[in-house]
């Protein structure tokens, strides 16, 4: 009998410490389970943590790219639009160009007419008269639209302006001296509208 009891004894001394292994096991499992869990939950979070950084590094430089794409478009348009500004500018300056160079013909004439009449002062007085009024008309024209003479006399001889016609021996002059002018040049603001027609020395120092 005893030793039933004892037997009975041992098995639930047994089955005791079976189950507080199991519990033991159980435990330490459920905080390695833990543990993995937080782990993994831990480098979950600092792989979107790099992902967002990531994210906006990306946004930043394609903020970068994009402000400084506007900037040069923001350039290119100002620049567009000085030059159109230049562009109407100067063709609002030189528009009447071919009109303006059709009526030199008519101021030249004109000059003629006065020198002519000129020299018949006693019988044309009236009609010196008119003609000098029509050619200071046709200058007031002509200065209210930006046409100009030339002053070439005793100037130095200027390709770009001036057109030689004869060269004269005249030792009193510095050589390429205008010392006549044949045709009356004239600029539209700052541009040749036509080259004065010249004179000039040479043999001269």
């Amino acid at each position: 009998m005893n030793k039933y009891k004892n037997n009975e004894d041992k098995t639930e001394q047994n089955t005791s410490e079976e189950e507080k292994e199991l519990e033991e096991f159980s435990q330490n499992s459920e905080e390695e389970f833990h543990e993995e869990d937080l782990s993994a939950e831990m480098a979950e979070a600092q792989d979107f943590s790099q992902v967002e950084k990531d994210n906006i590094e990306s946004l930043r430089l394609e903020n970068a790219h994009l402000k400084d794409e506007y900037l040069r478009a923001l350039a290119e348009s100002e620049n567009t639009k000085k030059r159109c500004a230049q562009e109407i500018e100067k063709n609002n300056k030189f528009a009447i160009s071919s009109f303006a160079k059709n009526l030199l013909s008519v101021a030249d004439n004109l000059h003629r007419a006065i020198e002519a009449a000129a020299q018949n002062a006693e019988n044309c007085q009236d009609l010196l008269k008119g003609v000098e009024m029509t050619e200071a008309e046709l200058m007031k024209v002509f200065d209210k639209h930006g046409i100009t003479k030339m002053d070439v006399l005793g100037k130095h001889f200027d390709p770009n302006f001036h057109q030689v016609i004869q060269e004269v021996e005249d030792k009193t002059k510095p050589n390429g001296t205008v010392i006549a002018e044949l045709q009356t040049g004239y600029m539209i603001n700052d541009r040749i509208l036509r080259e004065a027609m010249v004179v000039v020395s040479k043999g001269g120092e």
